[in-house]
């Protein structure tokens, strides 16, 4: 039977067969499973943070030992307390699947006449590349960098090719590197309210900051990458978002072309990416573990979690299906990698890059597998 509305990793009769997956999987934040204090997921609602930035946050956080190996406690709720401030958010704002936020965020033209408290003008630098104003600076995104410190250390934070500050992965991933500096320690509170500072040189703002974090810390554990097998996991997949979804694609060494051709048409011999079943049979050969190449044999891998008793039972690096008949394996045409806090990541769907989800996007939840 051939069900084909639902695009991404699909089953194809006969010959195609062994290349079964489909629909869209959901982002998972990682959360962690070791240090941090117990309790439940993080709400966004009760954070009164829009889940796409919160998204955005916990993939900042996570790729700071990526970018700056020396740094210690960087964590989601700092990322949320910066923006919280600079922008509420990106409040009022649409942002994408991919994270670009539209309208742009632009604060007020630093030309020195007072306007938004500033009365030192800062002439242009990017030829009002990034913030309209080819004349003076204006500060640009959620995060709210002069164009010349994003130059600095701006981040490719979905890994799409482009570093944009009007894109919430990539002025997440940065704001955490420019807080970062060249190591801090930011489990110090003194090292923190150092970093905060630097972000804008007033200790009112730094207590501003701290108080949302503060806040935050009271929703829950801590997401951040767990040690070990699992995070090496997380991490592999982590580092995939962004690249597009190839019909076939991706293998135990990284994202491939694909086959032809999807149910909608993509051929997957022009595009070089993952689709679902690719995405996780590379990010657990990271961890010396060979997975089968379809979806619906994944499933009989590990310590299978039965649809019937919810995805309350995840655990932060299981694999999670997604069936036409959730107790019946063979029908499963998706997986994706548990992040945690009802969250995971994964391949979706032709035109859609890897990219993090919640669990409940699809409704045929199939259970999952442990298998670390």
């Amino acid at each position: 039977m051939k069900r084909w509305t639902k695009l991404g990793c699909v089953t194809l009769p006969l010959l195609f067969v062994a290349l079964s997956c489909t629909g869209t999987v959901l982002l998972a934040a990682a959360g962690s499973q070791t240090g941090a204090a117990s309790g439940a997921g993080i709400d966004a609602a009760a954070a009164g943070i829009p889940q796409r930035m919160l998204a955005a946050y916990l993939t900042g956080a996570s790729q700071i030992s990526t970018h700056v190996p020396g740094c210690k406690g960087m964590r989601w709720q700092i990322l949320a307390g910066i923006a919280r401030v600079e922008s509420d958010h990106a409040s009022g704002r649409t942002v994408a699947e991919g994270g670009d936020i539209s309208p742009p965020i632009t604060g007020p033209r630093l030309d020195g006449s007072g306007a938004g408290g500033n009365t030192t003008a800062i002439r242009d630098t990017d030829g009002g590349r990034w913030d309209g104003d080819s004349e003076y600076e204006r500060a640009v995104g959620p995060f709210q960098f002069l164009p010349e410190t994003f130059r600095a250390y701006g981040k490719d934070g979905n890994s799409d090719g482009a570093t944009n500050p009007h894109n919430a992965d990539d002025a997440a991933a940065s704001a955490a590197v420019y807080l970062c500096g060249k190591g801090r320690d930011l489990t110090d509170r003194e090292q923190l309210r150092a970093a905060i500072h630097t972000y804008n040189r007033s200790w009112a703002y730094v207590d501003d900051v701290l108080s949302g974090i503060q806040r935050y810390d009271t929703l829950g554990s801590s997401p951040q990458v767990p040690s070990g097998s699992v995070g090496a996991v997380i991490q592999a997949a982590l580092a995939q978002q962004g690249v597009p979804y190839s019909w076939g694609g991706g293998n135990a060494n990284g994202r491939s072309t694909g086959i032809c051709c999807s149910p909608n048409g993509q051929d997957g011999r022009t595009v070089n990416g993952f689709d679902c079943s690719g995405l996780t049979l590379y990010a657990y050969a990271q961890a010396g573990i060979r997975l089968p190449r379809t979806a619906a044999a994944q499933a009989g891998v590990g310590r299978r979690i039965p649809a019937s008793e919810g995805p309350g039972l995840l655990q932060p690096g299981d694999l999670v299906f997604y069936g036409y008949n959730p107790s019946n394996d063979s029908t499963i045409h998706h997986v994706a990698i548990y992040l945690g806090d009802g969250l995971m990541i994964n391949a979706p769907r032709p035109g859609k890059p890897v990219r993090i989800d919640p669990v409940n996007a699809l409704p045929d939840y199939a259970g999952g597998s442990r298998l670390l």
